[in-house]
């Protein structure tokens, strides 16, 4: 299994965010796909403040439709609020030992699978010793919990710490990256929940180096339509967005829009995946409709002058 030989990921989570509570299986689509569930492995989930049953929902999906081997499954671990909570928390059961065992194999018991195919850190976790990170999720791949290791929210820096100490370990080591990432930047310099010197959880410049210094990692954007913020008028970008870059780059979206036929959605989800440095979307949809959308931009190829216009507005 290769992540990285994928073009685009679906998020399942907001089939069931929709109505707030869990979908039939059978609106869920049925294809060949590499599934993520964006929220980590509490078994009532929690997505975007909406209370979910991902895992267990996506369990009885590929129970249903004996698919088990025809798709690859990703999840997170770490992000657990340690109370109940309608939103983001710094009080997370964290990267210990003890919680990535027990969170892996809840996760795989609720999947209903003989293996995570792809298991993320959600989150970096500064109270425990990188090195008891780095050993108990190399001992959940060999003890076969778990296929490939991925970061999600992590420093550059902090990923190539933990991959070093993997590797001087002869352990498996982070693989997959998954940030948020998009054509409309985000300033990184605003202080987040978890760090005062920005936020880790964009793809920003040095992250964007050490993937092309490092080709066999495969890097993941999740939240890449900026939640229908392209195209809705009531989805506000939000203060990150407040710079003088983003008029500029929303005009040339749509200008290329305009020129190709396709939607500003498609052209920006190609933007991302053929780029100098392929970027993996992570797509959400909350109608079979939307999710069709994002698949037809696999066939969308961009040409060098569209690139061009993209790239150069500033």
């Amino acid at each position: 299994m290769d992540v990285g030989d994928s073009q685009i990921l679906f998020d399942p989570a907001d089939f069931a965010e929709t109505a707030l509570v869990p979908q039939p299986v059978d609106d869920l689509p049925s294809r060949s796909a590499v599934v993520e569930i964006q929220g980590d492995d509490d078994p009532t989930g929690w997505f975007q403040g909406a209370i979910v049953e991902s895992e267990e929902l996506l369990g009885r999906w590929i129970r249903s439709r004996d698919i088990g081997d025809d798709i690859t499954v990703a999840t997170k671990l770490g992000a657990r609020p340690n109370a109940p909570t309608s939103g983001f928390s710094r009080d997370v059961e964290g990267l210990s030992a003890k919680a990535i065992r027990e969170s892996a194999e809840r996760s795989r018991e609720r999947l209903g699978v003989e293996r995570i195919h792809l298991l993320y850190a959600h989150i970096m976790d500064e109270r425990t010793p990188l090195e008891e990170t780095v050993e108990a999720f190399g001992e959940v791949v060999n003890d076969g919990i778990a296929g490939l290791l991925g970061a999600s929210n992590h420093w550059a820096w902090r990923i190539e710490r933990a991959r070093a100490l993997a590797a001087a370990a002869g352990l498996p080591g982070y693989e997959v990256l998954q940030h948020h990432h998009s054509y409309l930047r985000q300033r990184a310099d605003l202080p987040s929940l978890r760090s005062p010197d920005g936020n880790q959880g964009l793809v920003s410049a040095d992250l964007l180096s050490y993937v092309r210094a490092n080709p066999s990692l495969a890097q993941v954007a999740y939240s890449p339509l900026l939640s229908g913020a392209y195209v809705r008028d009531d989805k506000p970008l939000g203060p990150g967005f407040e710079h003088a870059g983003t008029p500029a780059r929303l005009e040339a979206v749509r200008e290329v829009a305009e020129e190709t036929g396709a939607t500003v959605n498609q052209v920006v989800l190609s933007w991302l995946m053929g780029g100098d440095i392929p970027v993996l979307p992570l797509v959400g949809a909350s109608s079979v409709a939307q999710l069709e959308e994002s698949l037809a931009a696999v066939d969308l190829e961009l040409t060098a002058e569209q690139r061009t216009t993209l790239d150069s507005a500033m």
